[in-house]
């Protein structure tokens, strides 16, 4: 990470829904820098989802100002906006009408890439996300796994080459040993691309195992941000209470592992 300007900026942004009665995101300040894989923690109705969809204009704030590489979005043709940044949803998201193939090249074909380009780029980004080319290229979305499914969807985010990759409880529809593979080979993605990526998640030990910096929200607010070990040591009360799972959960293996019982 460097110190240069951050890659994404929100500054005092708010964002209400149902005429105002509901806010999602209150006033919250957060900057992610070059090179750096933030999580964003929080339960249902936190404003995480809401945070990230202001980032590539899929809603628009209500106050604030954010701001990619120096530059305030509100002033970015939002369909530009989101061909260079990449996303990546629940479940993969994937056009159950396209092949492998044609899902991983739409925004290459959207920007107009030639063909040979196109096909070159999907090659290489099935072998980045580990799924063999002869298999998996001419298969449709229901032909393929959990985790198939969102290994396409990784590799349709990064089609494009972004800089910037936004991700929406990725991992979170899959099965534990799935999850944590495919959470294990994002993370080296984007060391090997130097990309920025913003990931959601209401997982506390998805997001200190993975990320950079963790930042915590609970209704529409930021209550702590940092390092994982920074975050693990806030005095926050909502904070403590999403690390407990996991501690305790750490206690009770670790007393069953030295007990042999395990």
């Amino acid at each position: 990470m460097s110190d240069a300007a951050p890659m994404i900026a929100y500054t005092s942004v708010d964002k209400s829904f149902d005429g105002g009665r509901i806010k999602a995101v209150d006033g919250v300040s957060l900057n992610v820098a070059r090179g750096e894989l933030l999580a964003i923690v929080g339960g249902s109705g936190s404003g995480k989802t809401t945070l990230l969809r202001l980032a590539n204009r899929l809603i628009e704030p209500d106050a604030g100002r954010i701001s990619i590489e120096g530059d305030d979005i509100s002033t970015t043709n939002p369909i530009a906006l989101r061909r260079r940044i990449g996303m990546v949803f629940q479940s993969g998201a994937l056009f159950p009408h396209l092949s492998v193939a044609a899902n991983i090249g739409i925004t290459p074909t959207l920007l107009g890439w030639d063909a040979a380009a196109i096909t070159a780029r999907t090659d290489e980004l099935l072998d980045l996300v580990r799924l063999d080319r002869a298999r998996h290229r001419d298969r449709f979305p229901h032909e393929l796994s959990g985790g198939q499914r969102q290994r396409v969807g990784v590799a349709r985010a990064l089609a494009a080459k972004p800089a910037i990759v936004l991700m929406d409880e990725p991992f979170g529809a899959l099965d534990p040993l799935t999850r944590d593979a495919l959470g294990e080979d994002f993370r080296a993605l984007h060391e090997r691309l130097q990309l920025t990526t913003v990931l959601i998640t209401h997982d506390i030990t998805e997001a200190l195992l993975l990320a950079d910096r963790v930042a915590v929200m609970r209704a529409g607010r930021l209550l702590a941000q940092g390092t994982p070990a920074e975050v693990s040591r806030s005095t926050e009360p909502y904070v403590a209470e999403l690390l407990q799972t996991p501690r305790r959960q750490a206690q009770r293996l670790g007393a069953l592992l030295k007990d042999g019982t395990a």
